[in-house]
């Protein structure tokens, strides 16, 4: 039997369009009762900022046939779509992209209100855009911190090591804006001039969470190894590699709750509950606080002085950090082994293992 379809008609820039939405009533957040239809329904009203945040940028799509477990239930199991599948629609865009193995591939790009409800009807839960432009992708124009919080350590520990952040970005001559990741974390962003490539934008955040490691050495850490991190926030430096992505701006997540990664002003991040930036409540906030990054793209910086501090620290000692597992090998980067199995005498000086 074939399954319920209906046509939804979505109002874009250029003239409205019909876009069909099969399973409507599909539940999506069982915890909530939120269906498919309501989630289209949502991206919809939150198209404006979230295409001001995701648009025009390669995107990663988060998708889960079979919804979102309750809570108690296992995790729901999804998978990411990157490359345009067979039958897109042309009101969804695609730009080819360089990815670390230097292969080259094309991405989806969303850039109106129907790519995105598209993207729902394709069981999109969570969009993950990358930090660079489709029109100069291999350039980041923001310099994203996410503010990882480990065991023992959540939310509340993350908005003072945020405001401590904004302060060392000011200092270097960047203006932050932070938003919550829609779980437990916080992310920090920069905008700023598209005139580095991914490599050295990674150096800047490097150097930003050093140097905030520094001013909080209780509560931060750049320890790559979760064995060294204890009970800190954890600067996941590798997020600004290519093509490591983070939940958008206005994304929902795959969590019972039904959150949504949403920015925030800084003078009421003190008071901010995650918990309560749900699919259901962003649409009232957009109508009392309007969009906190809204303006964000106004006045980008330069990474300058960043980079300035990373020759510093990498004069002083202090080098490469370790890239995921997925990437090939990097220079200068140290052993990809935790230090408690590493045994000095099977790695040279460059990290590589030593032949017997």
């Amino acid at each position: 039997m074939a399954s319920e379809r209906v046509t939804l008609t979505v109002a874009d820039p250029d003239g409205e369009r019909e876009v069909a939405l099969s399973s409507p009533d599909r539940v999506v957040w069982p915890d909530l009762g939120i269906t498919k239809a309501e989630l289209a329904e949502y991206v919809q009203i939150a198209a404006v900022p979230f295409l001001s945040a995701n648009g025009n940028r390669p995107v990663s799509l988060e998708r889960f046939r079979d919804g979102v477990g309750a809570s108690g239930a296992p995790g729901a199991e999804g998978f990411f779509s990157k490359n345009p599948p067979k039958g897109t629609p042309d009101f969804v865009d695609a730009v080819t992209v360089t990815y670390n193995s230097g292969r080259q591939h094309p991405q989806i790009v969303l850039n109106r209100p129907s790519a995105i409800v598209w993207a729902v009807q394709m069981n999109t839960i969570v969009f993950h855009p990358w930090a660079s432009l489709a029109t100069d992708s291999d350039n980041p124009v923001e310099l994203r911190i996410d503010l990882d919080p480990q065991p023992g350590t959540g939310f509340a520990e993350a908005v003072p090591a945020a405001h401590a952040l904004r302060e060392v970005l000011r200092e270097a001559g960047l203006e932050a804006f932070a938003k919550t990741s829609g779980n437990r974390g916080l992310h920090v962003f920069a905008p700023i001039e598209p005139t580095h490539e991914f490599l050295d934008v990674r150096h800047a955040v490097i150097a930003a969470g050093r140097e905030l490691e520094r001013r909080m050495p209780e509560k931060v850490t750049t320890n790559w190894w979760k064995e060294e991190r204890g009970e800190r926030l954890f600067v996941d430096f590798n997020q600004a590699n290519r093509d490591r992505t983070m939940a958008g701006a206005y994304s929902p997540r795959a969590l019972p709750g039904a959150t949504v990664s949403t920015p925030v002003h800084w003078e009421e991040l003190d008071d901010v509950d995650p918990r309560a930036f749900t699919v259901r409540s962003i649409p009232q906030r957009l109508d009392e606080v309007g969009d906190p990054w809204a303006d964000m793209q106004a006045s980008p910086g330069r990474i300058d002085t960043l980079l300035e501090w990373w020759e510093r620290d990498k004069a002083d000692g202090l080098g490469e950090l370790p890239f995921p597992p997925e990437f090939p090998k990097m220079p200068g980067e140290p052993p990809r082994v935790q230090p408690s199995k590493k045994v000095a005498a099977n790695w040279d000086a460059d990290g590589n293992p030593v032949e017997d």
